[in-house]
């Protein structure tokens, strides 16, 4: 690589890092823990890359984005931020930052990043209004690497005229995804119009809803419920379009392609509404995320006027390890009636248990056949995970990532089935039990916690 890159991070670990790679990698590096002086040397025309985190002693990196456009138009600028959020990926993008990545990041993957960045001159700057927009408090929650891959594939697709597809199990969070999409648009002072099987009953259905979008955004929820009547008027309905023709997206819990194979779907429907598929994943397939989502709804009710609550830690771990079939909308009712039913400040684990003891603690993933071998079912994820980045390659290191993922459930459950007995856990796995110990660190697994649910 050649040219200046300007950091600008108020970790020094980072700073050193990154200084040190890029330096040895060819460039010239100046790093700094300050907005004021990152602004001052784009000012003083240094640099040829911007390297910003978001949350800095002296303000916001993405603020400052517009600035550094007006100063030099054609920086480019990649964005680095320990606030996972989809607000980060949307507001990187509204900002026209050249590359988002969320912390902790991959290190050959941003040099590669930055590498391109110093190569292709960034596109010209969008001359589009933003407005104030909506609510920064979305229920889009989330840090693990499925969510992240989530929220930069909705910041791409935000502003085309493709149709979307979101997909996923029930109470995952598809028509939030929708309205997320539609309120950071520039569609966002349109209607959002949702319309379901009784909205396009009849035929005056599909053009009522038709004018009432106005050229904003319609959602057609669970597509996958519509029959063949309602299918053909919203085909008829899609070939209509001429200028100012609304956005559109659909939601659906059914394998469509599956059922256009059975016959129990139109084909040429499935087809118009596929531009870009967006799979939003279970909870049981972002575990992490759990404990962010419940303090989440725990801190949405204390704005709402519940009063203020807090989970022990052993119920914090019950609500981790529960299955939660019916995932986020699941989870937030638990978390309201725990708030309300709670006597005192701290939520305890029989609490928990008294609210999950009549629940499913299981249940089979979404569109996984009861005899599925597991390859079918891992490469049934692993698809969901390459269609999450919408025809971009996913970052470097997928081996190791994809190990990690298998290893760490397989390595909890034979601990739970051996009740924590290393020895025995080892001998069942096949490993030496040195090599279960290192694992063990490795992957962060808590032996403590290892124990079955009742």
């Amino acid at each position: 690589m050649d040219g200046t890159v300007l950091v600008a991070d108020d970790d020094r670990t980072i700073r050193t890092v990154l200084t040190q790679a890029l330096t040895r990698a060819g460039c010239k590096v100046h790093a700094t823990s300050s907005l004021t002086t990152l602004m001052r040397w784009v000012e003083e025309g240094k640099g040829d890359l911007v390297i910003s985190d978001v949350m800095m002693p002296d303000g916001n990196g993405l603020e400052m984005l517009p600035k550094i456009s007006e100063e030099r138009p054609g920086l480019p600028v990649i964005v680095i931020s320990a606030q996972n959020t989809i607000m980060t990926a949307i507001q990187a993008a509204e900002a026209e930052a050249y590359d988002y990545l969320p912390k902790p990041f991959d290190l050959p993957d941003l040099m590669k990043r930055a590498g391109r960045a110093l190569e292709v001159k960034r596109r010209a700057p969008s001359k589009r209004v933003v407005d104030d927009g909506p609510s920064d408090d979305l229920p889009l929650v989330g840090r693990t690497t499925q969510m992240q891959a989530l929220y930069r594939l909705v910041a791409r697709v935000m502003n085309t005229d493709l149709p979307v597809m979101i997909t996923g199990e029930s109470g995952t969070g598809k028509s939030l995804i929708a309205k997320a999409i539609h309120d950071f648009s520039d569609r966002r002072t349109l209607p959002f119009v949702v319309a379901g099987a009784a909205d396009l009953a009849g035929m005056e259905g599909p053009a009522t809803v038709l004018s009432r979008a106005r050229g904003g955004s319609i959602l057609f929820d669970e597509v996958g419920d519509l029959d063949d009547e309602a299918q053909a008027r919203i085909v008829r309905m899609l070939d209509s379009f001429t200028d100012n023709a609304p956005r559109i997206m659909a939601t659906s819990q059914a394998d469509l392609a599956a059922k256009m194979e059975r016959g129990a779907f139109r084909q040429d429907l499935f087809y118009r509404l596929s531009g870009v598929t967006i799979n939003v994943p279970s909870l049981r397939e972002r575990v992490d995320d759990i404990p962010l989502l419940a303090e989440h709804f725990l801190a949405k009710m204390e704005r709402d006027g519940a009063p203020a609550r807090k989970f022990s830690g052993d119920a914090m771990e019950l609500i981790r390890a529960y299955s939660w079939p019916g995932n986020v909308r699941q989870l937030e009712n638990a978390v309201r009636r725990l708030v309300v039913t709670s006597p005192e400040e701290e939520i305890t684990k029989p609490e928990v248990q008294m609210i999950l003891g009549n629940q499913p603690t299981m249940e089979p993933l979404a569109g996984g056949g009861e005899g599925d071998k597991l390859s079918a079912s891992v490469a049934k994820h692993l698809r969901r995970y390459f269609d999450l980045h919408g025809g971009v390659l996913p970052p470097p290191g997928l081996y190791q990532r994809v190990l990690r993922e298998l290893e760490m459930p397989l390595i909890e459950i034979a601990l739970d089935a051996t009740g924590g007995n290393q020895a025995k856990c080892a001998d069942l796995l096949g490993i030496n039990r040195n090599t279960l110990r290192k694992k063990i660190t490795d992957l962060d697994i808590h032996v403590t916690r290892r124990r079955k649910l009742m």
